[in-house]
């Protein structure tokens, strides 16, 4: 069993207690009893009448109030004692501090943050439900391990108990099952149940608000903790909201790629269908046949305005020169020709005038003039001919592409009329890719959306802080006064109960009080608590050294009898240092198994009259497996792998009252004596025995804080070592961390082990 080696030293005292608490109340018992038969006896006829009332049935409660007073110290003395050992209690037991912050939970989010399909709706209202559950998300275990590792509560002891020490009122209970054993749950567990321990989450009644209470030694530590599971809430609420954004956005991503496709392939089909069908789109988003229509169209006015524009105008100067009037129209008026003629014409009509003036009309001057004026008019008119001519050709041409332009026209008309089927389809196919180009954009636009609010640091929560953390200097637990208070009246009220009881037994059976309320009791106890004393008395009453005197010759002959008188004398000393002598490490630069042996030899004398155990941490040696009861018992290495307990792991000398605990099984993994639970392995122990001592042979690989840590160094030194190595290396083992070192002059050598290890085990 794990404990016993603890239990052995602690419950002798408690039996003994029990004993002797039990032969006096038995004494006790006797004795007034001896004294309610002389008071029966000399009972006057009145009392002698009330006793017979009382055996018909009824209750006397004059008789009771009188033996509350004649029984007053069996009330008042537990009584006392329970306000005194309450008063203790609440003044021992570690107060805790409470503090506490509020979260409202009020669904408000940032307007200019919210998406725009819900800036017009009305936001809905939380209901209890949903403020239960953000209670639960308070107390999640992602945000709790998030606080610990924040506030570093892993490296506290109040929160983990192994840190320490677990005391062996604890180990015992938990090793009946009441509670659950510290060294079985790892480090997590133990800090995340002291952390749920201290933690209170609920929601205030009809409200949005929830409260957080931590509690905690220290009231610093509990504001600081109260606030960050505060924060750490609405943090955990953004990473959520932005995870939320991140996925609608890798969704959005992915569709947007199939939506991609699916637009790509239905414009394709529109684009096939149409030059399948030489449905083909002009400008203004019309097809190219209608847009040809209207073009032939404008054409064809065009064409008829100009034939009648060109045939009115032909008419109209070839009026005008039969007529012979002036010719006035503005394409004889702006040709260049007619321009050039019409300055000549004024030129020689003004020379004409100025000969005029000093010539006669049948001077060859002035019949020369008139001559050239006749011809420029004669050519003016042949111009304007001319132009007529030209007009009319122009109209004729006009008439001729107006023909071709109604032909075309029609011909366009007949292919619109056959095509308007495939244009109802090719519109059928343009809607669809409509549609799918619409669902493109709308994802795109919610993708571009959605990427901002998962890139925005300040995403919007559902709470906001109301009401922070402040340092208490009242302690929220104990509550003193109402646990005195219980305490006394509950004992109060028990002892009273109890002497009623007492009583009305006594009253409603007086003859069977009479009859068994003699002295024979008190051997009947001492029967019955007899033997439940002497199994648990007997193991601890062990002969330890019954025959000295007839080993001494045996020793005195021996080989090792300088070896042997050393270590007596240091085990007394080390059994005289008491605590400070708790933890000895015994250790050396010896060959072979000298260190193990004088580990052995040591313990051996130490377990005389004390508690002893030898943890092996060299496991070079046999010798250990050889002298336990149980060669084949698991180590450190199986109690480390979560493979065994302690219970299985401590084993006892054959020849002594000496435990030992073993490395390992042969072929472990020596990497495992490294773990820092070998430690709290090693403390465990020390609470448990008056000395471990710990074989660590050359300590080439194991930890200098599993050595050193408040312990003695005893060094087994190889018997070549000279003086000066011998002060040089006690202290170079002074320097890193022992408290003492003693250097023993020489190993116990293994031919006189068996003789020496014999002597030490009488």
């Amino acid at each position: 069993m794990r404990l016993a080696f603890w239990r052995a030293g602690k419950d002798r005292a408690v039996v003994e207690r029990a004993v002797s608490k039990s032969k006096a109340e038995a004494a006790h018992k006797a004795e007034s009893a001896k004294v309610e038969a002389a008071k029966v006896e000399a009972k006057p006829a009145p009392v002698i009448a009330k006793q017979a009332a009382v055996e018909s049935g009824d209750i006397d409660l004059h008789a009771l109030g009188a033996a509350l007073a004649r029984k007053r110290g069996w009330i008042i003395v537990p009584t006392v004692l329970a306000l005194v050992a309450s008063i203790a209690a609440v003044n021992l037991v570690t107060p805790r501090y409470k503090s506490e912050s509020r979260i409202l939970i009020d669904g408000r989010e940032n307007v200019f943050l919210r998406p725009n399909s819900d800036r017009a709706e009305e936001r809905q209202a939380l209901d209890a439900e949903a403020v239960t559950s953000q209670v639960q998300l308070v107390l999640s275990r992602d945000l709790a391990r998030e606080i610990i590792k924040k506030n570093k509560l892993a490296e506290r002891p109040e929160f983990d108990p192994v840190l320490q020490g677990i005391s062996p009122l604890k180990s015992l209970a938990a090793l009946v099952g009441i509670g659950r054993d510290p060294f079985s749950m790892t480090p997590e567990e133990r800090v995340l149940d002291a952390y749920y321990e201290r933690l209170q989450a609920y929601a205030v009644d009809k409200s949005r608000v929830i409260v957080v209470e931590f509690q905690s030694a220290d009231p610093d530590l509990a504001v600081r903790v109260a606030n960050s599971i505060a924060d750490g809430y609405l943090v955990l609420q953004q990473n959520a909201r932005q995870d939320q954004a991140r996925n609608a956005s890798q969704w959005l991503a992915g569709e947007i790629e199939n939506l991609r496709k699916k637009v790509s392939d239905a414009e394709a089909r529109v684009e096939d269908f149409r030059s399948k069908s030489s449905l083909f789109v002009g400008t203004n988003n019309t097809t190219l046949s209608n847009q040809q229509m209207g073009e032939v169209n404008t054409q064809l006015n065009n064409a008829r305005s100009m034939k009648a524009d060109a045939e009115s105008k032909a008419r109209l100067i070839k009026e005008m020169l039969q007529s012979g009037k002036p010719i006035e129209a503005s394409e004889v008026v702006n040709s260049e020709l007619m321009r050039r003629l019409s300055e000549q014409r004024v030129t020689l009509r003004a020379q004409l005038a100025e000969q005029s003036s000093t010539l006669l009309g049948n001077h060859p001057r002035i019949k020369e003039l008139k001559a050239q004026l006749g011809d420029l008019d004669n050519q003016i008119r042949d111009e304007a001919a001319k132009i007529s001519r030209s007009l009319e050709n122009d109209a004729r041409i006009a008439s001729g592409r107006v023909d071709g332009l109604t032909a075309s026209l029609e011909q366009l008309k007949k292919q619109a009329t056959s095509t308007n089927g495939q244009d109802v389809q090719l519109r059928a196919l343009e809607r669809e890719a409509k549609a799918q180009r619409d669902l493109l954009e709308t994802y795109l636009a919610k993708y571009r959306e959605a990427n901002t609010r998962e890139t925005i640091d300040t995403a919007p929560t559902e709470g906001r802080i109301i009401s922070r953390a402040i340092v208490s200097n009242t302690p929220a637990y104990p509550k003193k006064l109402p646990i005195v208070l219980i305490a006394t009246i509950a004992t109060l009220l028990l002892s009273s109960g109890v002497v009623v009881t007492g009583e009305l037994l006594r009253q409603t059976a007086p003859r069977a009080a009479a009859v068994f309320a003699p002295a024979p009791v008190q051997p009947q106890a001492a029967v019955r608590q007899e033997p439940l004393v002497e199994p648990v008395v007997e193991p601890f009453v062990e002969p330890v050294i019954e025959e000295p005197a007839p080993l001494q010759p045996e020793m005195t002959a021996g080989a090792g009898v300088a070896e042997f008188a050393e270590i007596e004398q240091l085990a007394d000393s080390l059994r005289a240092a008491g605590p400070a002598a708790k933890k000895v490490t015994v250790l050396g630069t010896a060959p072979g198994e000298a260190v193990t042996l004088s580990a052995l030899t040591l313990a051996r004398h130490l377990a005389r009259a004390a508690r002893v155990v030898v943890v092996d941490l060299a496991a070079s040696s046999p010798t250990i497996a050889a002298v336990s009861v149980d060669a084949s018992a698991a180590g450190l290495a199986e109690l480390m792998q979560g493979e065994a307990s302690f219970a299985e792991v401590i084993t006892r000398d054959k020849l002594s009252r000496l435990h030992l605990v073993m490395a390992g099984r042969p072929g472990f993994d020596r990497s495992l004596l490294q773990s820092p639970r070998v430690s709290l392995a090693i403390d465990a122990l020390l609470r448990a025995y008056d000395h471990v001592l710990l074989d660590a042979g050359g300590a080439s690989d194991l930890p200098a804080e599993l050595l050193t840590a408040s312990a003695r160094a005893v060094v087994v030194p190889d018997a070549s070592m000279t003086s000066d190595a011998r002060t040089q290396m006690c202290e170079q083992l002074k320097a890193v961390g022992f408290s003492e070192v003693t250097m023993l002059s020489k190993p116990v050598q293994p031919s006189d082990a068996a003789e020496t290890l014999r002597v030490v085990a009488a």
